[in-house]
């Protein structure tokens, strides 16, 4: 019965992948791709169980949260999901493995797949996950208007976290004997380390993966990142790579200015034609999106594959055939018949405020990005290999124009982040950052021990949360060595957890 429910699953999530994608949608078919691979690493557990005892499936439940912890005359509620998995967990002292949810909905893998469930089965723990609350299912029917997104912010998602912990605790009888550590990757890596920063007394260590700590208005080390990784040869790239890749967007911004762009529009399947200027900068924000995300999340689907877009651009005649060869051959791996450059539609799909309650979030985490962190990957920097047109005014009339927020805001939202965290020299004890050298986003993150247990792990080689995935035996020696250091970190902090008691 479990297998014939998971087939069905995959099988929705396989029939999602080919819809009406662009290029700016590639977080939402890695969301999609990753569950697939939790679903294969799962079933192939289940196939072959590693202990005795029939399968027990997890627990699906919400929990009613209030919208505002910070205002208590405030009585309005949502409701929170939430994952549980006992499979492994020794009663009644075992710990409990947190798994924090970030800005897309979550599922019953959360607490079945991935390397804290494999910690998990080591030490016996509780498994426990909570979907962000305005993200999936944890989300009211008019949470998205300007009004009621309001509530929508990383100290409230905290919050939620600490009265979970509280719910959890009551429900299952727990003690201080019950340490708790907690799991995230990108956001929810920072909220990981965050919840350990806020909340000592509740959470005993934390592992934040891929966590940009340090908010950053002008995200400009993004893009070069991208451009060290696309001349990086451990992954494929070359220094040609990368020449060809600014050649071919210096081509593309000559033709661009003068505003001949039918021929743009048609060798590069644009859905519609492209209006100057705001079209334009949609155009070559998306042709660098394939740049950018293969980057991120190099290996894990095909279309994220720096070596092959690489061979591509060096292999093809001239640096604006290789641009085209790699724009269609992303077409097809996301299923395209045509690109959609309009920033009219793209603007409307943001400040679009009905409900999805699977995939990525993008009205959702644009709010918090002009309201907390900015993380604007801008490309008016020399030493970005893509397009100027890329710039930060355009994203912060984007706040402006959908939320009503305006840019000098934006900025003093970004520095009291820094302040109410630390950045990246937060001051707390038992933390791994854990980052990838390939990952862009490693840049706003930990990337040095702060202290004698605030330690950080940097892996050569590897992208975006690699270390979060289920282990495989072709896992490069990097990252294998990644996990055995933080397995080990873990093992350390739970047995000083049980001499403090």
């Amino acid at each position: 019965m479990i297998a014939l429910r998971l087939l069905l699953l995959l099988a929705l999530l396989l029939a999602g992948v080919d819809g009406a994608w662009n290029q700016r949608q590639i977080r939402k078919k890695i969301h999609q791709l990753r569950q697939v691979q939790n679903f294969k690493s799962f079933y192939s557990r289940l196939a072959f169980p590693r202990g005795p005892g029939r399968y027990v499936p997890p627990v699906e439940g919400y929990l009613t949260q209030p919208l505002d912890h910070f205002n208590r005359r405030n009585n309005d509620t949502y409701r929170q999901r939430y994952w549980i998995n006992e499979e492994f967990w020794k009663r009644p002292d075992g710990p409990v493995f947190l798994y924090i949810g970030g800005e897309s909905s979550e599922s019953e893998f959360s607490v079945l797949s991935g390397e804290h469930v494999e910690l998990a089965q080591t030490h016996h723990a509780l498994l426990v996950s909570l979907e962000h609350r305005y993200y999936g299912t944890s989300i009211n029917p008019d949470g998205l208007t300007l009004d009621a997104i309001k509530f929508l912010s990383s100290q409230q998602a905290l919050a939620d976290l600490a009265s979970f912990h509280l719910f959890i605790s009551q429900k299952y009888n727990l003690t201080p004997k019950n340490a708790w550590i907690c799991f995230g990757g990108s956001y929810p890596g920072s909220l990981s380390a965050w919840f350990r920063l806020k909340f000592p007394h509740l959470v005993y260590a934390a592992v934040a993966s891929s966590a940009p700590v340090r908010a950053e208005l002008d995200f400009t080390d993004y893009n070069k990142v991208v451009a060290q990784s696309l001349s990086d040869p451990v992954i494929g790239g070359s220094a040609k790579c990368l020449d060809r890749v600014r050649e071919s967007f210096q081509e593309v911004n000559s033709m661009l200015h003068p505003g001949n762009t039918s021929k743009l529009e048609k060798d590069f399947s644009s859905c519609s034609p492209l209006h100057a200027p705001e079209d334009y900068a949609e155009f070559v924000s998306n042709l660098a999106d394939i740049f950018m995300g293969a980057v991120q999340y190099n290996m894990e689907s095909p279309g994220s594959d720096v070596r092959k877009i690489c061979e591509n651009m060096v292999a093809a005649e001239s640096a604006y055939e290789g641009l085209r060869t790699v724009n269609k051959m992303y077409m097809e791996f996301i299923g395209l018949k045509c690109v959609e450059n309009s920033y009219e539609k793209s603007l409307a799909d943001i400040k679009n405020t009905s409900i999805s309650l699977v995939g990525v979030g993008e009205r959702q985490w644009y709010y918090q990005t002009c309201t907390e962190f900015g993380y604007y990957q801008t490309c008016e920097d020399s030493s970005c290999p893509f397009s100027p047109l890329m710039t930060l005014k355009s994203q912060l009339d984007l706040c402006t124009e959908i939320f009503q927020i305006p840019p000098d805001s934006v900025r003093q939202s970004v520095k009291f982040t820094n302040e109410f965290y630390g950045a990246d020299h937060p001051k707390s004890s038992r933390i791994i950052f854990v980052n990838g050298d390939i990952d862009p986003w490693h840049a706003l993150s930990v990337l040095k021990n702060q202290s004698r247990s605030e330690i950080a792990i940097f892996i050569n080689g590897t992208a975006h949360c690699a270390n979060m995935n289920p282990s495989r035996t072709s896992d490069p020696p990097s990252l294998q060595k990644a996990r055995e250091e933080i397995a080990d970190k873990i093992r350390e902090w739970l047995q000083s957890a049980s001499m403090m008691e």
